[in-house]
């Protein structure tokens, strides 16, 4: 237990230090089922409204771990080029505690094998830190009470996508933002900094039962390691997803997806960490999504979607 409280408080500093202008930001494990999440232009791209839940609880068993929520609608409108969509977010680290509402916009072009969508967002963030948790004496750094902050932000992104094949490429946070900070200098304050995101996945027959769907994200940030994710997913009879992720630096994951419905997802998955320094400690990462679709006027179904 001690240790555990010991884990706890380092992890706090960590996340309120400098360093933490270099953090990687939300990670999710499920993102190849969730692309609202990493890419605006993502919105509408499902051709009915699509919600998606996700709760994530980070490296059970340890105080104060990372553990998001988040919450995402989008659909196409009328004239279906253009997307709309809405992600609500809450990220809580130790004594951190952030919330983000964005609103995003696409524009889709027909091209002649598929279709490219360009997309804006735009939203806000609160950042909350209450040091008045941490138990450790003697240092004025961690003795300010509760600092809270709010700050705008917005995103850019392009996707492309048919019924087989999708190519992303965001920057869904243009500003670096500073929210904890004794100087006023980006470089001195504790916040974020601009995150790079590319993915891509393809979707390949294997016989009438079976199909491949491989998926890569990469995720680039300055002053931290490039960051890849790996995964392979396996459809059983347009039922059931079985699949399995590395990602470098951090942890091997496994998920499944089910089609409970036409209309109606449910997904989990596990990560097993792979740093010796969480290992000992860890009881591994869960994490569980939901997606519904609605039809839209005079649809009455659902067209199956792999992405």
């Amino acid at each position: 237990m001690k240790m555990i409280r010991l884990l706890s408080v380092v992890l706090g500093i960590l996340i309120l230090s400098p360093l933490c202008h270099a953090q990687q930001g939300v990670m999710f494990t499920q993102y190849m089922f969730n692309g609202l999440a990493l890419n605006p232009a993502y919105a509408g791209s499902h051709d009915v409204i699509s919600a998606t839940m996700i709760g994530r609880q980070q490296w059970l068993g340890i105080d104060g771990a990372p553990s998001t929520q988040t919450l995402s609608v989008h659909s196409p409108i009328k004239n279906e080029r253009v997307g709309l969509g809405m992600l609500l977010l809450r990220d809580k680290i130790g004594i951190t505690d952030q919330l983000n509402a964005t609103v995003a916009y696409s524009y889709r072009i027909e091209m002649e094998h598929g279709k490219l969508a360009m997309g804006l967002q735009g939203g806000i963030s609160n950042y909350r830190a209450d040091y008045n948790k941490l138990e450790i004496g003697g240092d004025p750094a961690l003795s300010r009470g509760v600092v809270s902050a709010w700050q705008p932000n917005f995103g850019a992104g392009l996707y492309y996508y048919n019924d087989r094949f999708y190519a992303g490429l965001s920057v869904p946070q243009l500003l670096e933002r500073v929210y904890d900070s004794y100087e006023s200098t980006a470089t001195e304050g504790r916040g974020l900094v601009r995150h790079y995101f590319l993915n891509t996945g393809y979707v390949f027959d294997l016989n009438d039962d079976l199909k491949l769907k491989p998926n890569m994200l990469v995720k680039m940030v300055e002053g931290a390691p490039v960051q890849v994710d790996l995964n392979a997913n396996l459809l059983i009879m347009e039922v059931l997803w079985v699949g399995l992720s590395w990602r470098s630096f951090d942890s091997v994951d496994g998920l499944l997806q089910l089609q409970l419905t036409d209309r109606l997802q449910l997904g989990y998955s596990y990560d097993f960490a792979t740093t010796k320094e969480i290992q000992s400690v860890d009881g591994g990462s869960h994490e569980l999504s939901l997606n519904y679709r609605f039809t839209i006027g005079h649809k009455k179904s659902v067209s199956p979607r792999y992405f």
